[in-house]
């Protein structure tokens, strides 16, 4: 009985090992990009992603930002609410701060 166990955890371990190690690589470098399903319309039809790396985040983020807001003509708060959700939606954890700062610089 102790053996079976011995094994069980084994495996146990094993798939565990394995499911972070393929879980660190597809983390690792992502190229798709897709708008969260419960966005509003206004973005969903007027936007496309795009995966960018950048080595100073803060003022390309605001870059982005900015053109979007001029670009889809965004005047009201739900819609800012709207862009400011995809950009958390759709970018690393890593880089939130940077969007917070980057929008808060507006």
């Amino acid at each position: 009985m102790a053996i079976q166990n011995q094994e069980t955890t084994t495996s146990a371990q094993l798939t565990k090992q394995r499911y972070l190690a393929a879980r660190r690589s597809s983390k690792a470098v992502s190229f798709s990009a897709e708008l969260p399903p419960d966005v509003g319309a206004a973005l969903r039809e007027r936007c496309v992603c795009a995966v960018k790396y950048s080595a100073n985040p803060l003022p390309e983020i605001r870059a982005s930002i900015v053109e979007m807001i001029e670009k889809m003509g965004i005047r009201d708060w739900e819609e800012m609410e709207e862009l400011i959700y995809c950009y958390i939606v759709l970018n690393s954890s890593d880089i939130r701060h940077f969007i917070q700062d980057a929008f808060l610089s507006l």
